[in-house]
């Protein structure tokens, strides 16, 4: 798919605001309702626009620890990476799994609300995932930039 300046003014716009409606979006960038609420169909059916989000503070619901653990795992079983992941993903603390090439093969973020309870998810969920040949963890303490947007 070929995006042109009025898709790049659309999404810019659209990151700046992801609540504003399709008349004042088309607006912004310079086309008509109907035009702009066209190609924001045509860029959700090509992929590039995948949806829109809610971005909630867990700290607001009690949850203050973010932990990233990072795997490294026993890939002598050629389903070590499925049967990981799938295992991953059942554990409902886990709010992020990336995978990598290097030495560390998973990334997971865990949320806890606190200390205790994430000692709790870590010796009852995380320790009983499959394939693990050794985890380094790292306690979130502070977020510097969370910036999701791109310049368009």
């Amino acid at each position: 798919m070929r995006i042109d300046d009025a898709d790049r003014r659309l999404l810019r716009h659209l990151q700046a605001d992801p609540e504003i409606g399709s008349a004042e979006l088309g607006e912004r960038a310079g086309l008509t309702a109907a035009s702009c609420w066209r190609r924001l169909e045509r860029l959700r059916q090509a992929g590039v626009l995948q949806g829109q989000r809610a971005v909630i503070d867990w700290r607001a619901l009690g949850y203050a620890v973010e932990v990233s653990l990072r795997f490294t795992l026993d890939k002598t079983d050629p389903r070590a990476f499925d049967n990981f992941l799938n295992s991953a993903r059942q554990v409902p603390e886990v709010i992020e799994i990336q995978t990598f090439l290097g030495r560390v093969d998973v990334r997971l973020s865990v949320l806890a609300r606190d200390m205790a309870h994430y000692q709790e998810i870590y010796r009852s969920r995380i320790l009983t995932l499959p394939h693990i040949a050794e985890i380094e963890a790292l306690m979130h303490l502070a977020d510097i930039k969370m910036d999701e947007a791109l310049p368009l």
